[in-house]
């Protein structure tokens, strides 16, 4: 069985049709387009008429591919915007309407444990306890548990790559005193969050795929120092045409460094790129319901 799902974030929105062949998910087809939901929201608190238009269309355009590739099931989940847009409800709707699948707007905990579900099952890490880091635009989940068992620590900071970008850092490349304050701001939002300590720990998301493009699939305190170096040393655009990164992400990468530091240094281990995230979980999921109907 074909499944799809249809990932409304901050900055992209992302479609994933996925089978599972051998006990192992296989993704059939990926899109992705940037939006950038996120960056409406926190100019103005809601989305406007015309980017709510520009979402719905991209949707819409998705959930055809995903019938088209033939997806027996499909579903759509919003991430952040369904937490801090202030008309999130019409964007459901309208969601809703256009895709004629449902959609779910997710709660923080929600992302966290598909987050975790979908890294956890695109894995080879063989550990007694593992976490999973999802640095998106708006917010940041990080889940810890002992596969294959649910994670038994949850916990999502409303910070992300785009936020952080916003409130911080307005020059490109980011100054030197910009990089101080943002890392400054990313400590305070993580005071107080302390996770148990896992044996190893993958990091998923947009911001972790193109830093990895960097400085590879290790990310620890010192590569992700060097994404920083890398990163402050250039303009976004040249970063995105040297390392095939979308400039739209290359803007907001020093931001989503600055976080996975943080998380690295409260994790205790260096983070390792993952293969999978929330579309996975959400995917594994639709398959166990159709199994168990």
């Amino acid at each position: 069985m074909r499944v799809g799902v249809v990932d409304v974030g901050s900055n992209t929105i992302r479609l994933l049709v996925t089978e599972r062949r051998g006990g192992v998910l296989v993704p059939v087809e990926e899109k992705k387009s940037y939006v950038g939901l996120g960056a409406e929201i926190l100019r103005h608190g809601a989305i406007g008429a015309s980017k709510l238009a520009e979402a719905v269309a991209v949707a819409r355009e998705q959930a055809a591919v995903a019938r088209a590739t033939g997806s027996e099931l499909l579903e759509v989940v919003v991430a952040a915007p369904g937490r801090q847009a202030a008309n999130a409800d019409e964007l459901v709707h309208e969601l809703a309407r256009a895709t004629r699948a449902p959609v779910h707007s997710l709660s923080a905990d929600d992302e966290a444990a598909l987050a975790y579900a979908g890294a956890v099952a695109r894995s080879d890490v063989d550990t007694a306890t593992i976490a999973v880091v999802d640095v998106g635009g708006g917010s940041t989940e990080i889940a810890v548990g002992a596969p294959p068992s649910p994670p038994a620590w949850l916990r999502s900071v409303d910070i992300g790559a785009l936020r952080l970008t916003a409130a911080r850092l307005d020059e490109d490349p980011p100054t030197e005193d910009e990089l101080a304050a943002a890392a400054r701001a990313a400590h305070e939002a993580f005071a107080g969050i302390l996770p148990p300590r896992p044996h190893a720990a993958l990091a998923v998301g947009g911001s972790a795929r193109a830093i990895a493009k960097l400085v590879g699939r290790r990310l620890g305190e010192r590569e992700l120092e060097a994404a920083l170096e890398l990163l402050s040393a250039k303009r976004a655009a040249k970063v995105a045409r040297l390392h095939g990164i979308d400039v739209e992400r290359a803007r907001v990468l020093p931001a989503g460094a600055l976080i996975l530091a943080e998380v690295v240094r409260r994790l205790g281990v260096p983070l390792r790129l993952g293969r999978g995230g929330i579309r996975e979980g959400v995917a594994l999921s639709l398959l166990a319901e159709a199994r168990a109907a």
